[in-house]
């Protein structure tokens, strides 16, 4: 059993919500839904700071002392956090670049 299981899992969950919430902006902005794709984002935006605490706080554990267990499992979470980062930041360029050819 992996020591960190449920953080694992927790990164999981929030980096799948905030990819899922960018992508839905991305999609948004294509319909010139500009509210709905800023609102998407801003879901993103707050799905992948919970990730990020959850990570800050494993980090500052291993600083003070207490290894991370490093996992199959906790790798892929961080890369699949990482790249939910990567793509809501993406999401918001597509979201400027909709609106900025709409006007």
């Amino acid at each position: 059993m992996v020591k960190n299981e449920t953080e694992i899992f927790t990164l999981i969950l929030h980096g799948g919500n905030g990819r899922s919430a960018a992508m839905e902006a991305i999609q948004a902005a294509k319909k010139q839904d500009f509210d709905l794709a800023r609102k998407k984002l801003k879901e993103a935006g707050d799905a992948l700071n919970e990730a990020h605490h959850i990570q800050t706080t494993l980090i500052q554990s291993e600083i003070g002392g207490t290894p991370t267990e490093i996992s199959l499992l906790m790798i892929h979470a961080q890369d699949h956090l990482m790249n939910a980062m990567t793509v809501k930041d993406l999401a918001k360029e597509f979201v400027d670049m909709y609106e900025r050819g709409q006007k």
